[in-house]
């Protein structure tokens, strides 16, 4: 897999953790559903969607919204970006993670439902390919976080006055949906 991040054409989010995944981590993920690279990068690909639309409804509920806020600004730019997935270990190293990583478990059963009705793959099966995207998620979060520079020289990656939420989530997760 190529490394342009130097290019000038924003890549996806999506693309961006298939990047971080890896071949050797795609593999596994195709061996558990069952499928080649490919039928894993689609399966990758349609729960990563899902885990960042998922983030942006949160971030349009009045209720969630300071969670999300909180949860990106632990993952912004004035922390170093994580380094690929040996930064966590399994499900036990999501703690590193700190808020992020738990409103991203939060998450994982109902995209798992929702990946399952989209693939017809069991939900179960999902929430285990979601628990091993976790911390690749994290990852590339952190490294977009880090690369993000806050408009007006905002902390942590909070949005300035004049710019909300959604323009962060633009700016990290990418400019769709």
């Amino acid at each position: 897999m190529s490394d342009d991040s130097q290019s000038s054409e924003p890549r996806s989010f999506e693309q961006d953790v298939l990047n971080e995944l890896g071949d050797d981590r795609l593999q596994e993920i195709a061996g558990l559903l069952g499928t080649d690279a490919s039928g894993a990068q689609d399966v990758v690909g349609t729960t990563v969607s899902a885990l960042s639309g998922d983030i942006r409804g949160r971030a349009a509920d009045p209720a969630e919204a300071d969670e999300v806020r909180q949860a990106f600004a632990e993952v912004g730019p004035a922390d170093p970006p994580l380094q690929g997935v040996s930064a966590f270990g399994g499900l036990g190293g999501l703690a590193a993670g700190g808020m992020m990583s738990g409103m991203l478990a939060k998450m994982s059963r109902p995209v798992a439902n929702a990946v399952s009705k989209k693939t017809g793959i069991p939900p179960a099966t999902v929430t285990r390919v979601i628990e091993m995207l976790i911390p690749v998620v994290l990852a590339v979060l952190s490294k977009r976080a880090a690369r993000t520079k806050a408009p007006g020289g905002a902390p942590n990656g909070a949005a300035p006055s004049g710019g909300g939420l959604g323009d962060l989530l633009g700016q990290i997760l990418g400019g769709k949906k």
